[in-house]
């Protein structure tokens, strides 16, 4: 017996048994179980995601010897011929190639006889966003009115094509892509079914590859057979698909992490070895930075993933800050569309990655530690680590007893050298008189100062700072500025304290708020001032000139 690829000996032959697509479904059979079946149908969505498939169960129902409804014995004559695809009263119709008006003439011709086998008779017109002008306009009242026993069911990719007479005749079922996540299940089904050991990693980069196509998925893994004789490992599927290895994407992050640039082109030049398709490189390293930003926000979501382990997406997110992590993918996505118009694809590739290290910002504390050597020659000299905030959301993982604890966060020399306020021996209590001389001398800075000029201290005892938040600035909070706002009050006191913060009902006499009165005070002082000019008066008096006030500024 001749082999039948997958993509046809799996078809669905039943509603039940289709993969996704549950609002088209819910709807057909509604319609199939009431008895209430428009006469004309139209299927739409991408390649691959079951179009003619529904169609064709849509067709098995209605003609199926048990009567109409939902579930189709599968058994019967009808149904057998169906699904052999030689029933007489299904009229497949490919419009790709039959897109002359005579072609539909000939076709509409035969739609007054009555059915010859079945209880309908059914026109499946695929692709039917081909026919002619003429060819729509010769269907358009058949497709109105037609005979109480014909049924039209269209499927097309391409909708926008079809004249708005004809849709406004037909049912629209759109038929979305499917997950990744519906896919790897149905392919492991399958593998399964077909008594083939598979690895997870392989099925999910198929699922991945097939781009929302069910039938591109089933396509995949034929190929895949094929290509490792059998063997669905996930070293057959990157070689077949020609994606890179996943222990150099993370490798590739390692490097950006410790910002070590030499490491980062002695990968870029490893992976050159293997001539990849660079643009599916980047996707690879987005597809990562997309799963750390998840793992960094849910922790949990670490153990759920199929192709990397739950220590090495732990490790990364912790040696990564969350902005590096979005800015790093936003660049990626970049480097993927500026990749045409790079010398070359690799060049493309190496600026993508160098752009991520020259635009990485500036944080607060050393990065974690990735279990490399602190020394590492000449790179370490000319790109030393930057300071990075770990994300506080990721909980790392306990270590093992043959694991030695990770070495503690070394503050930069360059940080270290800076001038520093003399810390106070003891400050006996923090209020609003001396708040701003004490964000001043902790010397915070960015959204960090502005974030404690919003502030209020309310009560300074046993070690506990509780803190009055301006309801004005409550969406400045995050749990990151908190933390940096503590360690650097922390340094400066040179005691640990506890930090509680809440937000006010009402406005507060932030030294931000008073700052804001002060300078519109000083607005205002200078726009009277502008007015009482005696210069002033005159061009208002002979001109009937007019003040701007909102443009008059107070000098310095």
């Amino acid at each position: 017996m001749s082999y039948i690829v997958l993509a046809r000996k799996w078809r669905p032959k039943k509603f039940s048994e289709m993969v996704g697509q549950e609002h088209v479904l819910q709807a057909l059979g509604h319609a199939l179980d009431s008895g209430k079946v428009h006469h004309a149908f139209l299927f739409t969505g991408t390649r691959g995601v079951g179009k003619t498939t529904v169609a064709r169960i849509l067709a098995k129902s209605l003609n199926c010897e048990t009567g109409v409804s939902a579930n189709p014995c599968g058994v019967c004559g009808a149904c057998r011929e169906i699904d052999e695809g030689r029933f007489v009263d299904l009229i497949e119709v490919d419009a790709a190639s039959r897109t002359k008006v005579d072609d539909t003439r000939e076709i509409l011709d035969n739609v007054q006889y009555a059915p010859t086998r079945g209880r309908y008779k059914v026109y499946l017109i695929d692709e039917v966003h081909m026919l002619s002008n003429s060819s729509f306009n010769a269907l358009l009242k058949t497709l109105e009115e037609p005979p109480p026993h014909v049924k039209f069911l269209l499927a097309t990719t391409d909708p926008q094509k079809l004249p708005a007479t004809v849709l406004s005749r037909c049912l629209q079922f759109s038929l979305k892509r499917l997950s990744a996540s519906l896919i790897g299940e149905r392919l492991k089904f399958i593998a399964g079914a077909e008594s083939l050991a598979y690895e997870p990693a392989a099925l999910a980069l198929l699922a991945r590859a097939a781009d929302g196509s069910m039938r591109d998925a089933l396509s995949l893994l034929d190929q895949l057979i094929a290509f490792g004789g059998g063997s669905l490992s996930e070293a057959n599927a990157r070689s077949m698909l020609g994606t890179i290895d996943r222990g150099h994407v993370a490798r590739i992050i390692e490097a950006l992490a410790r910002a070590d640039g030499a490491d980062l082109l002695a990968q870029v030049q490893e992976l050159d070895q293997d001539a990849p398709d660079y643009d599916r490189a980047l996707v690879e390293v987005s597809a990562l930075l997309q799963r750390l930003a998840i793992v960094q926000i849910v922790p949990d979501t670490a153990t759920q993933d199929e192709q990397y382990d739950a220590d090495t997406l732990v490790r990364l997110a912790q040696a990564l800050a969350p902005e590096d992590v979005q800015l790093y993918y936003q660049i990626a996505l970049g480097g993927r569309r500026d990749l045409a118009m790079a010398p070359e694809p690799r060049l493309g590739f190496e600026m993508t990655l160098l752009r991520m290290l020259a635009f990485r910002p500036e944080a607060d504390t050393a990065p974690a530690d990735l279990g490399q050597s602190a020394s590492r020659g000449p790179s370490a000299k000319s790109n030393p680590p930057r300071e990075r905030a770990v994300p506080t959301a990721v909980a790392a993982p306990t270590p093992k007893a043959s694991q030695a604890p990770p070495a503690p966060a070394v503050v930069p020399a360059a940080r270290a050298a800076a001038p520093v306020a003399p810390v106070p021996a003891e400050i006996a209590t923090i209020d609003a008189s001396n708040w701003l001389g004490i964000v001043d001398a902790a010397q915070l800075t960015g959204m960090v100062r502005q974030f404690a000029l919003n502030c209020v201290p309310a009560s300074f005892i046993g070690g506990l700072l509780s803190l009055r938040l301006d309801a004005a600035a409550a969406d400045r909070r995050t749990k990151q500025i908190e933390e940096k706002l503590l360690l650097a009050l922390v340094k400066y006191l040179g005691r640990d304290i506890r930090l509680n913060i809440e937000t006010a009902e009402s406005a507060l006499a932030t030294p931000a708020r008073q700052r804001a009165i002060a300078e519109q005070d000083r607005v205002s002082f200078a726009a009277a001032a502008f007015e009482d000019d005696p210069a002033v008066r005159g061009l208002r008096e002979r001109f009937g000139a007019e003040i701007d006030t909102a443009s008059v500024k107070p000098g310095n």
